[in-house]
């Protein structure tokens, strides 16, 4: 029987092609690894605006509606116009999130946070429903912002803030603050 260069060539070949494509599986399943531990819940919020998601959220409950905001510590759910701000630290789950991530490449967008949002809603006198993490709701017209905390002039929403109807102005951490809704309409 006579040797064959050509059959032990193909098989050297074969051999290092297989090498190389298992190199380059792992190289890609350790890059894809590395990409996903350095992505954000924000990030996989950004991916998603305009889709429909189901949160669950520390003292409120499940809120269900489409993604139409992300803030740099919030994102806001719509559903049946009303749109809610819900703090990032107060989320405990989300369900039909999507796996896409986007990162932050709107750098204005990524700094507004719930401070900032806070200081507009007491700029233009908007009454609000609060909810707490503790599952406390608070009502009435943020009065003024602090670095780490709001105070909420106690309310009907269904009164205009005058003196006369706030029945107490409480201070309300930030940290405290699991959801805002303003009224709807």
């Amino acid at each position: 029987m006579s040797f064959r260069w050509d059959r032990l060539f193909a098989d050297l070949e074969g051999q290092l092609e297989a090498a190389e494509r298992a190199d380059l599986a792992a190289e890609v399943a350790d890059r894809t690894r590395h990409e996903i531990a350095q992505t954000t819940l924000l990030d996989r919020f950004r991916a998603a605006l305009g889709s429909e998601v189901d949160l669950l959220v520390d003292g409120v409950g499940p809120v269900a509606g489409t993604l139409t905001r992300v803030g740099a510590d919030f994102i806001v759910v719509t559903a049946g116009g009303s749109p809610a701000l819900v703090r990032i630290a107060a989320l405990l789950t989300v369900r039909n999130l999507g796996t896409a991530s986007e990162s932050a490449v709107e750098a204005v967008a990524t700094r507004i946070a719930v401070r900032l949002v806070a200081r507009e809603l007491a700029r233009d006198r908007i009454a609000v429903t609060a909810w707490l993490r503790d599952g406390t709701t608070l009502t009435g017209t943020i009065d003024r912002v602090g670095a780490d905390y709001l105070e909420l002039a106690e309310h009907s929403l269904d009164e205009p803030r005058r003196a006369a109807v706030v029945h107490g102005v409480r201070t309300v951490a930030i940290d405290a603050l699991a959801m805002v809704r303003p009224p709807s309409g």
